[in-house]
């Protein structure tokens, strides 16, 4: 229980193919004694795909979590001025989240709750999935590196054969980014390779 009652926002992005990777990670956070509260953009609060309809996914969230899922920028707001987190995992990553946060866009509800969080100077950690990870987004990568308060889960090519750009976060390695995160440091090594079949 190592996260016993500290209080974790946990976004999904519309990395759908991610989505039956990442739903078990919220589990595990539970798991460890947080209170998770679940935060969707709208590509995945309203889009069903071939991985899996939207209902689908939110009602599994909510399930794990026993909360209502926060998806709207209003709903997303009052994480700033109620100091409602300890810390927020957005997972998966999106190269446009990436885009978004580093140039300052908040037009998700996903992004309103990023900003509110670093307003009041508390962890945010990042789990990318995006397949320009190494060609547009490596500069937003970068970038966000360098932000302070900003985390990531360790990440690395998925497929370096057939999307070379490609970058995908180790998922199980969130919960022990969240508790360097909230410490104030970022898991090591940040860089690992996936296990490829080529």
């Amino acid at each position: 229980m190592r996260l016993q009652g500290v209080k974790v926002g946990f976004a999904l992005t519309g990395s759908h193919c991610c989505l039956s990777d990442v739903i078990p990670q919220v589990r595990n956070i539970v798991n460890e004694g947080a209170e998770v509260f679940p935060i969707m953009s709208e590509a995945v609060y309203a889009t069903d795909t071939r991985y899996g309809v939207s209902r689908q996914w939110k009602k599994i969230l909510e399930e794990i979590t026993g909360k209502e899922i926060i998806a709207t920028i209003v709903g997303a707001e009052p994480i700033g001025p109620q100091k409602l987190l300890d810390i927020i995992v957005v997972a998966p990553c999106t190269g446009n989240t990436l885009a978004k946060l580093a140039n300052g866009i908040t037009d998700s509800p996903v992004l309103m709750a990023v900003k509110a969080q670093l307003r009041n100077q508390r962890p945010v950690v990042l789990a990318v999935s995006t397949n320009d990870g190494l060609s547009m987004n490596a500069k937003n990568i970068g970038l966000l590196l360098n932000v302070k308060n900003i985390y990531m889960v360790p990440f690395g090519q998925d497929n370096p054969s057939g999307k070379p750009n490609s970058l995908v976060a180790k998922w199980d390695l969130i919960v022990d980014t969240v508790l360097e995160a909230m410490k104030g440091k970022q898991y090591q090594p940040l860089l690992v390779t996936h296990q490829v079949i080529i």
